[in-house]
């Protein structure tokens, strides 16, 4: 098209009266994170000042209570490696083994957050924001696996139930439920909306349910002599670890997939792109995820012929923070041919393969 340029890469175009004399008419590639001098101080903050600071700062606050339930989660286990071997119970022991799955989790949690809130350089441009949700998918997995053990341990003992010492599994389950609601509140404090953090909680919370349910296994067990209660509350916890698990692992994968977040559909944010004034079409647009609360939109938008390009873009901006949070968009806006403003005409405009175009009202 006449006012298209060849090269379909994001660029950054001066301002208008800028260098090179381009004016507010021209076609530009624009990338929201660099708007001009007045949104970048006037405004608050400029976009890097707030992906760059900000984050380090909500990595800071999200880091110290996860700390302090590691530390919690560690001291309970050294009292259920103690107590089991003075008592010679394999169950104390056993459980000890799976509180261990549950501080790697936290642990993993915190080294990817360290790693995550380093700038970015070299070939990673985004930095290694995505270590939180490959940390957030190994949590998952290891939710999935542990429940598959559960199962085949459940089904084992309602096969053929082990002698339980009844008193022994309750007071460790009561105990066991006061250092995992604590430690559940300690997470909870930090952001929840990371899937790094999200999949740490959800080995607290599944840890806190199997404590529930061997409470209540052993004063069965106690009172009745039922040994299968044991094996029945195994099976209850694997069907919720099974749920988390999967949980953290289907929404790890959409980050990775590059799916548009939840909750923003593209097709309506392209009908709404569309109708801002003096918008011909919009097409080449993708949503997606860099890391939680991190979406990041580029579409190609086309503008009747003498429209200000610069003014359209700001309003789409606008539009696309005020509706859905998105602040990382990268836009670039286009004179459309005539030809694609006569109905029913295929203009030379360049082609959308990758979905759907949306047209204007212009």
């Amino acid at each position: 098209m006449t006012d298209q340029r060849a090269a379909r890469g994001r660029r950054h175009a001066p301002g208008p009266g800028g260098e090179g004399g381009r004016g507010p008419g021209d076609g530009l590639a624009y990338d929201a994170d660099h708007d001009t001098a007045e949104h970048r101080h006037d405004a608050e903050h400029d976009h890097e000042h707030g992906h760059g600071h900000g984050h380090a700062v909500r990595a800071d606050a999200d880091r110290r209570p996860l700390i302090g339930a590691l530390l919690l989660i560690l001291g309970f286990m050294a009292a259920e490696v103690v107590t089991g071997l003075v008592a010679g119970s394999l169950a104390l022991l056993s459980d000890a083994g799976h509180m261990l799955t549950d501080a790697a989790a936290i642990g993993l949690a915190l080294v990817a957050m360290r790693i995550a809130a380093r700038p970015a350089k070299g070939g990673f441009t985004y930095g290694l924001k995505r270590v939180e949700i490959i940390s957030a998918q190994i949590n998952g997995i290891t939710l999935l696996l542990l429940t598959v053990f559960f199962v085949a341990e459940g089904v084992h003992r309602l096969v053929s139930p082990p002698v339980v010492e009844g008193v022994l599994v309750t007071v460790t389950g009561l105990v066991g439920i006061v250092v995992n609601v604590v430690a559940a509140w300690l997470i909870s404090k930090a952001n929840r909306s990371s899937l790094n953090v999200e999949g740490a909680f959800q080995h607290i919370l599944s840890d806190l349910y199997a404590f529930i349910a061997t409470a209540a296994a052993g004063l069965v067990v106690w009172l009745t002599g039922w040994a299968r209660a044991d094996a029945i509350a195994a099976l209850v916890v694997a069907a919720l670890m099974a749920k988390a698990g999967w949980g953290l692992v289907r929404d790890s994968g959409r980050v990775f997939l590059e799916a548009a977040p939840p909750g923003m559909a593209p097709d309506e944010i392209g009908a709404r792109m569309a109708a801002t004034e003096h918008v011909v079409e919009v097409h080449d647009l993708h949503i997606w995820t860099v890391t939680s609360g991190y979406a990041a939109l580029s579409a190609h938008v086309l503008v009747a012929p003498g429209s200000d390009c610069h003014a359209v873009r700001q309003a789409t901006e606008a539009m696309l923070h005020d509706a859905y949070g998105i602040e990382h968009t990268t836009l670039q806006v286009d004179h459309a041919s005539p030809e694609l403003l006569i109905i029913g005409e295929e203009g030379p405009h360049c082609r959308d393969p990758h979905g759907p175009s949306h047209p204007g009202a212009a």
